[in-house]
């Protein structure tokens, strides 16, 4: 009838019969309580693996770091002077330097040339394309000291394949190992290592770009170039800039290419070569541990810094909630 409210009970929580022995609880179920347990116990190896060999290992790194020992004296807390003399070590820096040049070249050569074959598995141009993809990856899955030694051999300036290549081009006298070219060297050696991991990343994210949108792109008469470009490459953006960050953290850890290459032309690196190498010789060779930690303490800060830069951007971008 019009003018008459017609009120609504309000609902109200399920009572058990009387009788029956059960009593609803609020909140969650005893049912979610056990799921919760269970997922607490499957998470819980990580956690104390995570634990023991990260939190552990940094805590103490830490610690180690606000002291000093001497051989006269002995250890002795010395609160932050080892980060003091970090900061206002050129050593230090130009080994950082090194690092961020070696990773501006590496970092755009190998994601242009695992962006176009992994294009070209997506597109089925390549002929035998999941057999490619096994061989891109290959190189991923050799150990790096492995690979380090082999291109070693390859770099070696009297018995090296590429030092006669280069004669028989008319570059006599080419050494690839030289202090002019042993980063360049490094670079190559990085690119055939990481070409096909990210090759492969990307093939995945190319993968997962719809189908009706490159075909009504297709259906336009859209050049295959604008497909790649204007369709292809906005939509595995995301991707790239994953790739982007963890590949300079990669390149901030650059270590045993150096390290190795090194025996084949001692000298050329040098003990700052890399804050990593810097860190090690300093720790091992120089037996200064605490300054060692309070390096790899800022090394760490340094890619701590990079990683939330990392999370920010892509939340900034929506692309990770």
């Amino acid at each position: 009838m019009s003018g008459t409210a017609v009120s609504t009970p309000a609902r109200s929580a399920p009572q058990a019969a009387p009788g029956s022995g059960f009593r609803v609880r609020p909140g969650h179920s005893a049912w979610a309580r056990r799921r919760d347990r269970r997922g607490l116990a499957f998470v819980s190896p990580f956690g104390v693996a995570f634990t023991l060999f990260m939190i552990v290992p940094l805590a103490y790194a830490i610690y180690d770091s606000l002291f000093t020992s001497r051989i006269i004296g002995g250890t002795t807390f010395s609160g932050f002077s080892n980060y003091t003399q970090i900061l206002t070590s050129g050593m230090f820096w130009s080994g950082v330097v090194r690092v961020i040049i070696f990773g501006a070249i590496q970092i755009p050569v190998m994601l242009i040339i695992a962006f176009f074959f992994a294009t070209a598995f997506d597109l089925g141009v390549a002929k035998y394309g999941r057999s490619f993809r096994t061989i891109f990856f290959i190189p991923f899955a050799v150990p790096v000291v492995v690979a380090a030694l082999m291109w070693g051999f390859l770099f070696e300036p009297v018995y090296g394949p590429f030092s006669h290549l280069a004669n028989l081009f008319g570059f006599p006298g080419v050494d690839f190992l030289s202090s002019g070219l042993m980063l360049p060297s490094i670079i190559v050696i990085a690119i055939w290592e990481w070409t096909g991991y990210n090759s492969l990343i990307l093939y995945t994210a190319l993968r997962s770009v719809p189908r009706d949108v490159v075909e009504a792109a297709i259906l336009d008469d859209t050049p295959l170039w604008k497909i790649i470009v204007k369709v292809k490459l906005p939509m595995v953006r995301p991707a790239i800039v994953m790739l982007i960050f963890l590949n300079t953290i990669g390149a901030l850890q650059l270590f045993v290419e150096p390290l190795i290459l090194n025996n084949y032309s001692a000298g050329v690196v040098t003990l700052n070569w890399t804050p990593v190498l810097y860190i090690f010789n300093t720790s091992i060779n120089s037996a200064q541990y605490n300054l060692g930690a309070a390096m790899a303490v800022v090394l760490g800060l340094v890619i701590v810094a990079i990683s939330v830069t990392s999370l920010l951007f892509r939340r900034d971008r929506g692309e990770i909630s």
